[in-house]
């Protein structure tokens, strides 16, 4: 039974579709079948792992209850990761889902078939920027909620808005719901700002923020103009190396098997691209 992990900020702008799309990448590189379903009707994680946005392939019609998920899933041009991509129309979702009783139950009801067909090891749902129906839905689905938090002084007001949605919903469908992490982004190592941020968010929230920090950086921030995570794009750049650090780290979090590194990457220690040189801009 594979592990379903909502990616989530209510703030734009922090790093949400980038640390899903190149967190999934890099699960993917390690051998583990990834889903990720992308219930942003911006589509910004379709649209960077190379995806059309079509009429009628998201998960719009199974929320609704009318079709099955699992005929949403596509192949993306990389090995082990698939995709339910996003369409414009998941903005109707807000308005029709409130209409049933069950209506934070959909997405939960709908991923049921696929985790019990047990063919992923990790299922993350990339998460709208806004604490609505949808961001209810994937809370009230997954297993775990990961954070990602830029390092930016507003970051710590985002942070307790999460909590609290998931101590709601934990009394309102899901029980077992937890947060898995804290993920900083947009760190750069040059400035004092990046630095005060981290050791405050670390010292509220202790063993829930990675050790891995993800720097900010060009090529980052160019891959999905590309259609390509940054594994693929720029694999020397000191992002995808984050990238990588953090799924082992993740893994570990998780309790999967061992098995974690892809062979072509050199595996940092967690944290140790936090204050190199290669980590501001890279390569």
């Amino acid at each position: 039974m594979g592990h379903i992990i909502a990616v989530a900020n209510q703030k734009g702008g922090v790093g949400k579709t980038t640390t899903s799309i190149n967190l999934a990448a890099a699960l993917a590189a390690q051998g583990r079948p990834v889903l990720l379903v992308d219930i942003d009707p911006q589509g910004n994680a379709t649209s960077g792992l190379g995806g059309a946005k079509l009429e009628g392939g998201s998960a719009y019609g199974a929320l609704l209850g009318e079709e099955l998920l699992a005929d949403k899933v596509r192949a993306t041009d990389f090995s082990n990761l698939y995709i339910i991509p996003s369409e414009v129309d998941l903005c109707g979702a807000e308005i029709e889902l409130p209409q049933g009783a069950d209506f934070l139950m959909r997405l939960r009801l709908a991923l049921e078939p696929l985790r019990e067909a047990d063919g992923y090891d990790v299922v993350l749902i990339d998460c709208p920027p806004s604490t609505g129906i949808l961001t209810l839905n994937a809370f009230v689905a997954a297993d775990a909620v990961l954070v990602p938090l830029q390092c930016e002084y507003y970051a710590l007001e985002g942070m307790t808005m999460i909590q609290g949605l998931v101590q709601k919903v934990r009394g309102a469908g899901n029980p077992e719901l937890e947060l898995l992490g804290i993920v900083m982004t947009m760190f750069d190592g040059r400035t004092r700002l990046s630095q005060q941020v981290l050791e405050e968010v670390r010292e509220h929230f202790g063993e829930r923020v990675f050790d891995t920090t993800i720097p900010r950086t060009t090529r980052l921030a160019e891959a999905p103009s590309h259609g390509k995570p940054v594994r693929e794009y720029a694999p020397h750049n000191s992002g995808a190396a984050a990238y990588d650090v953090l799924a082992v780290e993740l893994v570990r979090r998780l309790g999967l098997d061992a098995e974690t590194a892809p062979e072509d990457v050199v595996v940092l220690q967690p944290g140790a691209v936090d204050g190199s040189p290669l980590a501001q801009e890279g390569g």
